[in-house]
């Protein structure tokens, strides 16, 4: 095997590294109500019951706020999909993993204005941060073995 399909290869085990977990975690908001009494009986947390009361509440008298959910839900597969392009062609679409650096960078300061203006505790707010912080390290190898991808001869 060439250097060069090794390092191809190397990308996209990468990828899928990141696309598994942005897909999970984008599964994981469609049930929210179900995870919180999931969460709530193994975990007894103050604030994990005032959410998944607050859920509970949702979910019977305005279900339609849970929507909202469903939204995030889908807009995580949409970006998912996206990453196809690396897949096909990751020289061409680095674009896609510069644009998911920038995604998981904005993290940080939407949990740092929104959590406190939406009543967050701040360390729930480091909690949603982290996703920004991981979700950079696959996305920070995956631009650096590009562009040396890059510098490569074809085969």
């Amino acid at each position: 095997m060439s250097e060069r399909s090794a390092l191809q290869r190397r990308i996209r085990a990468w990828l899928v590294l990141f696309l598994v977990c942005l897909v999970l975690s984008g599964l994981t908001a469609f049930p929210l109500v179900t995870e919180l009494h999931w969460a709530n009986s193994l975990i007894s947390h103050t604030w994990l019951r005032r959410v998944g009361d607050g859920l509970d509440w949702a979910d019977a008298d305005y279900p339609f706020l849970l929507y909202g959910t469903d939204w995030l839900a889908f807009a995580h597969l949409v970006i998912a999909v996206f990453f196809y392009g690396v897949h096909r062609d990751p020289v061409r679409n680095i674009w896609i993993v510069e644009a998911g650096m920038i995604a998981c960078a904005g993290i940080i300061p939407l949990a740092l204005i929104c959590g406190p203006v939406r009543g967050i505790p701040f360390w729930w707010s480091v909690i949603d941060m982290s996703f920004g912080v991981f979700g950079i390290i696959p996305l920070l190898v995956l631009r650096r073995m590009i562009k040396r991808l890059e510098t490569m001869p074809a085969s």
